[in-house]
């Protein structure tokens, strides 16, 4: 597989480092952002060819980051993965444009096997 560019946005420490290892270890390049106030900008100067995406952080919501990305033509195919415990998560992430949603505590391996799908 060709090595990806994959933006992971989840102010949860932890869960960033844990898939910035996994995904490092299959030889994708890995940006985080902790701040979805700053994922916009970021994805603009990166251009990832996907981002890994909490829907519930402080300040602003993976949802309404997801809804103003959909909203520019830049970002419209971004291959976007929604990330959340939320109980309604997966309808939650749908309605705002997320390609997949995988539910927290994810398994590490459906976590690969998502990614692997999105950028094949």
């Amino acid at each position: 597989m060709d090595k990806k560019k994959i933006m992971i946005c989840d102010d949860d420490e932890g869960i960033i480092d844990v898939l910035e290892m996994i995904l490092d270890e299959v030889g994708h390049t890995v940006i985080s952002v902790n701040d979805s106030l700053k994922v916009q900008a970021a994805i603009d100067k990166e251009q990832p060819d996907l981002l890994i995406l909490d829907l519930w952080m402080p300040r602003l919501s993976g949802q309404e980051v997801l809804k103003h990305l959909r909203k520019h033509s830049a970002h419209q195919q971004l291959k976007v993965i929604v990330i959340s415990a939320s109980r309604d998560g997966e309808q939650v992430a749908s309605d705002a444009g997320a390609n997949q949603f995988i539910a927290k505590p994810f398994d590490l391996n459906n976590i690969l096997e998502s990614v692997n799908a999105l950028l094949n």
